[in-house]
């Protein structure tokens, strides 16, 4: 089984906080995982050092500067399980349609994004929706979050509250 630390809108701007944050987060909750997905609006993306000796795919958020290289939209697999990563734009209502408009026409077992800081984890017609929320700014979710992914004969996600 593959596990998979997913990240979102962690929007740290001070390196050596957001290093000392996300190893926190990495040693409490992310430990045995393989590899870490990253949603979009790091704000500084050099916080992802706190996972230097994992590979982390991520992509841009609205909130994030340009980067050379860096995509909007990407699809990772992990076995035979293609995950799609998107950040997503524009208000809560509809991001989800949004977000899988963006992958039209490609097989995904799994969709992850962010922007609402709001977690998400259900299945729609065998997809996997999957918003890790925000593990600095909950806005108006309950708590703040990160999230799991499991791969194995299936996938399964896990919304973990950080502030338990």
């Amino acid at each position: 089984m593959t596990k998979i630390g997913v990240l979102s809108d962690t929007h740290i701007q001070d390196l050596r906080s957001g290093i000392d944050f996300l190893q926190e987060i990495r040693d409490r909750h992310f430990q045995g995982v393989s590899c870490i997905l990253h949603a979009g609006d790091t704000v500084n993306p050099d916080i992802l050092l706190a996972f230097d000796d994992l590979p982390v795919y991520r992509v841009r958020g609205n909130m994030d500067p340009s980067e050379k290289g860096l995509q909007v939209k990407r699809v990772v697999t992990f076995d035979h399980f293609k995950v799609g990563l998107i950040h997503g734009w524009g208000p809560p209502q509809g991001l989800e349609e949004r977000v899988l408009q963006e992958f039209n026409g490609q097989q995904l077992d799994v969709l992850v994004y962010g922007h609402s800081h709001y977690p998400v984890c259900h299945r729609r017609d065998g997809l996997l929706f999957f918003n890790p929320g925000s593990p600095t700014d909950r806005r108006s979710a309950p708590f703040h979050s990160v999230g799991l992914l499991e791969i194995g004969d299936t996938a399964r996600g896990q919304i973990i509250n950080i502030d338990a």
